[in-house]
């Protein structure tokens, strides 16, 4: 599947999601490289040197007039292509997760293969005055201290967008304005929507009466096993009894 796979309902949508696509390659060229996506949509790998070029370019030429960043995201590829959840059955340990994925997908495309690089920042854009829509991936060039360039001198409804990608993957954003957490508190420990945050998280707060104010304390949350609970047969949904004929005469 490329990223010019389907259309938007066949005919006029398809023609038109073609056009865009030509413009992107035209205009923007090798820096905005398809991804595989779902039909009727483009997806685009931008390299993080170019993200503010390409970004203006994407907003400013006739062709394409992406005004609008309707929202901005983080990604974390930790075992993305490696395992999934194994959920039709169970040990008294627990799921099972090391369950490695087939070579193809059910229709008989290639298996998703996780990228060289950790984390990526996706950038949904819109532009209103042509009716058209644009993904943009962007990869953090380093693991240990992801890190783009911010986008707010070019899409100021990016701020918000940024700094909650901040603070629940800990992404970096070169130049924003005032990067800070927005989510969670501002003593709160790592970033939970990376996939090593452990479940309990770290520390857990409450308030405390005496010192008048919210204190930090260890997780007093004992782990446990998901196991998925057994449940017996039950006498009440019998089918003899719940498809008895119930007319009776008194």
């Amino acid at each position: 599947m490329t990223a010019l796979a389907g259309g938007e309902g066949g005919g006029a949508g398809a023609s038109r999601l073609a056009t865009l696509a030509e413009a992107v390659a035209r205009v923007v060229g090798d820096d905005a490289q398809p991804l595989d996506c779902r039909p009727g949509e483009l997806a685009y790998a931008v390299p993080a040197d170019r993200l503010l070029d390409v970004a203006k370019t994407l907003r400013d030429d006739p062709a394409l007039r992406f005004e609008v960043c309707i929202d901005v995201s983080g990604v974390d590829f930790l075992d993305y292509g490696r395992a999934e959840w194994k959920t039709a059955d169970a040990t008294a340990t627990g799921f099972s997760r090391g369950v490695a994925r087939s070579a193809t997908r059910p229709d008989g495309a290639p298996a998703p293969v996780k990228p060289d690089r950790r984390f990526a920042v996706v950038y949904q854009l819109l532009s209103v005055a042509l009716n058209q829509r644009l993904r943009m991936r962007v990869y953090c060039p380093d693991d240990a201290q992801p890190m783009v360039d911010s986008v707010t001198g070019i899409w100021a409804s990016a701020n918000w967008f940024e700094r909650e990608a901040f603070d629940l993957f800990g992404i970096l954003f070169r130049g924003h304005p005032d990067l800070r957490r927005i989510l969670t508190d501002y003593g709160f420990i790592g970033h939970p929507f990376r996939k090593d945050f452990p479940l309990i998280g770290n520390v857990e707060v409450r308030y405390d009466p005496e010192k008048g104010r919210i204190v930090y304390e260890p997780v007093g949350i004992e782990a446990r096993v998901l196991v998925p609970r057994v449940i017996r047969h039950d006498n009440r949904y019998d089918p003899q009894l719940t498809n008895a004929n119930t007319n009776t005469n008194d």
